[in-house]
């Protein structure tokens, strides 16, 4: 049972008091609303909306992100009030040590250092082809071996990538504020250019290409193998385009779009009124995310036909198409700003998921120490930033890009479990936010996080489980033995 000790909502907030771990209180609730909105609006708003507008939804893809929203949704309402009750940085990990016990927690922890990590390389790889693009545009050619992945198109390093990594991790050693006032600045830029994007688009919408606004369902050909989804595997459901299961189905796809929002679950040691704020900066971060990508995705399919969409530039294209190609360069301008925000804040919520581990014993202990001038868990992400930096520059990472998704999933199923379980076992706690419609919301939550996950290929199960096994093996080789809380139930 030593597995499953749980660590007390008081410890863990008696744990951020202490000197040598204490992180700087900066950030307002409009900074926690900065940091999920620039972390959401990245790749997808210039690519996915195209994509799942031509294969799977149509005109009707508005609606997708708009049900993919209700669906982070429920999982963001569970987070606020578990990041309320227990302002700890962590995120997932300290709540699920404050519910279903270390070795549960330390598997999620383990799970969002994949995810974090993986993400930032991932974003920071595609921010270098898109600075790439934009430099070409402008008469600028980067040598394909120093700006492609390893093994593709001739790559050899993607020093842009490792560039960028290095970049932000500085920023982010130097202050947490200062890195919210940066990304404060490059946001306003990305939501300039997509809302120029907006509003030039609507001059060339077509009413013609709304009709119909739900084609006729049809079905797609059965994957095979590995890359078959586990919904198809389990059940023989066959995937769908179009129609109403087809909006459903793009589901899985646009929810994607919304992952990182809750990172600033991972900031809430560094927030002033962390009871106050941290429900503002979750839900309304979503609440302005759905919107522009409902918005963007409404008028892309106005501009040009959902058939004829683009799936790699969508956006861009939609502009050339109506004789307009110098949008195409703002464009790649907004995602090369939106992407610097992303790995900005990726970081962020890495560098925080493991100073809370190692702040527990069950990482290294001295990489919880806290800047004496910065106030910023500096070690932690100088080690962290040293290791995506490497995962960009040196890893062809193409086919892990998945576990990001299906990481992220079993982080919300995880919380969506634990608030239900600290309502039973803690119903004495003070909750300045109470998740709505209890159980009926964070059930509804797992379900969906569930319905999402089935939709994932076979060889992305594969992948996370196997990470799973050797999280294991490490924390008993290591977390179980070295364990701050085991050592302190022993004396």
């Amino acid at each position: 049972m030593s597995l499953f000790r749980t660590k007390s909502v008081e410890q863990s907030i008696r744990d951020t008091e202490a000197p040598e771990h204490r992180l700087r209180r900066d950030l307002s609730a409009l900074d926690l609303t900065v940091f999920g909105v620039g972390v959401v609006i990245g790749t997808g708003i210039f690519v996915l909306t195209g994509q799942v507008a031509k294969d799977k939804a149509g005109p009707a893809v508005a609606l997708s992100f708009i049900l993919a929203a209700v669906v982070c949704g429920l999982a963001a309402l569970c987070y606020a009030e578990f990041s309320s009750t227990v302002p700890v940085a962590g995120s997932a990990y300290t709540f699920s040590y404050a519910t279903l016990g270390e070795l549960p927690a330390w598997i999620i922890g383990w799970d969002l250092i994949l995810e974090l990590a993986l993400g930032a390389a991932v974003v920071s790889v595609g921010w270098s082809g898109y600075l790439a693009s934009l430099l070409d545009s402008g008469g600028i050619t980067l040598p394909a071996e120093i700006s492609h992945p390893p093994g593709e198109e001739g790559g050899v390093v993607n020093i842009p990538a490792i560039v960028l990594v290095l970049a932000v991790t500085a920023l982010l050693v130097a202050g947490v504020k200062v890195s919210s006032r940066v990304n404060a600045v490059v946001l306003t830029i990305k939501l300039a250019v997509v809302f120029l994007v907006i509003i030039a688009g609507l001059f060339f919408i077509k009413g013609d290409n709304y009709t119909p606004f739900i084609p006729p369902q049809k079905s797609t050909p059965e994957v095979e193998g590995a890359a078959a989804p586990l919904m198809q595997v389990l059940f023989g459901i066959t995937p769908v385009s179009f129609g109403w299961l087809g909006i459903f189905a793009a589901i899985s796809i646009v929810f994607f779009a919304y992952i990182g929002f809750d990172i600033v679950a991972t900031a809430a040691e560094e927030a002033r009124d962390p009871q106050r704020d941290l429900p503002i900066g979750l839900i309304g971060s979503l609440i302005i995310t759905a919107l522009l990508y409902a918005a963007v995705s409404l008028v892309v399919v106005g501009m040009q036909n959902y058939t004829e969409l683009s799936e790699a530039a969508p956006l861009a294209d939609a502009f050339k198409a109506v004789g307009h190609p110098g949008f195409a360069t703002v464009i790649s301008f907004g995602a090369v700003a939106g992407l610097t925000t992303v790995v900005l804040i990726l970081l962020l919520g890495q560098s925080r998921v493991f100073f809370s581990m190692s702040r527990d014993g069950l990482l290294p202990a001295w990489l919880a120490a806290v800047h004496p001038r910065f106030g910023t868990p500096y070690r932690s992400t100088i080690m962290m930033g040293a290791i995506v930096a490497c995962l960009a520059g040196f890893i062809p990472l193409a086919k892990l890009a998945e576990l990001v998704n299906i990481g992220t999933l079993f982080a919300f199923l995880v919380v969506s479990i634990g608030v239900m379980v600290l309502r039973r076992t803690r119903p004495d706690l003070p909750r300045a936010f109470r998740t709505p419609l209890m159980p009926l919301t964070p059930i509804l939550s797992v379900l969906a996080c569930l319905f999402v996950m089935m939709n994932l290929p076979l060889e992305t199960w594969y992948r996370f489980l196997a990470w799973m096994g050797i999280g294991v093996l490490v924390y008993l080789a290591y977390g179980r033995s070295h364990s701050r809380l085991k050592k302190g139930l022993k004396a």
